[in-house]
Formats: structure tokens, C-alpha cells, sequence
């Protein structure tokens, strides 16, 4: 994994995901993680090519891995690409998405 970001800001982005968009990473593990049958997940890391969760599946943590659109180089794209990300798993499970995050 290559990452533009510092430490820090991966924190950041980790507790913002985890704080505040829980069941959007639920969304997008079961929309595009490959685990439908999740019931939970948190985001665990980020770098320039993907955010990674811990998603629980039958009671068992399995990592998915979900990449960008394009390689990440500023914090600003995250955001984009997490909405992005939420917008076409919505698409997928065929469920609303939200308005604006």
C-alpha cells in the first residue's frame, strides 16, 4: 500500500468514517466488498489506491478491500471517492441513497 497521506490524517479520515458514516461502510462492503452478508463494518485504512474495512461476516472479521476510481494524491479526493463509493453501492443493493454527505 502506498499512501500520500501522513498518519495523522489517516486517523482523521478513520475516525470521521467510523464516527459518522458507519452504515455507509456497511453499504459499501455489501454493494461492492463482496460481503453481502455483512452485518457491520469499520473502516480500518486508507492510501492513494483503496480504503480498506473490517466488515463482520458469520461472526467472523474479514478484511475488504475496495479501491478509488483513480490513485489518490490530496485529502480532498477522499471525500469524493467515499461518496462515490456509497453512491454506486447504493446503485448496486438497490436501495436510496441519501442526499448530499
Amino acid at each position: 500500500m502506498s499512501t500520500p497521506f501522513t498518519p495523522d490524517v489517516v486517523q482523521a479520515i478513520k475516525r470521521h468514517m467510523n464516527d459518522d458514516h458507519g452504515d455507509d461502510a456497511l453499504l459499501i462492503c455489501r454493494g461492492l466488498g463482496g460481503q453481502p452478508e455483512a452485518v457491520s463494518a469499520t473502516t480500518a485504512d486508507v492510501d492513494a489506491e483503496a480504503i480498506e474495512f473490517v466488515a463482520v461476516v458469520d461472526g467472523r472479521d474479514v478484511t475488504v478491500r475496495v479501491p478509488w476510481s483513480t490513485t489518490l494524491t490530496e485529502r480532498a479526493q477522499v471525500r469524493r471517492e467515499v461518496v462515490r463509493l456509497y453512491q454506486e453501492a447504493c446503485a448496486a443493493l438497490g436501495v436510496p441513497a441519501r442526499g448530499e454527505h
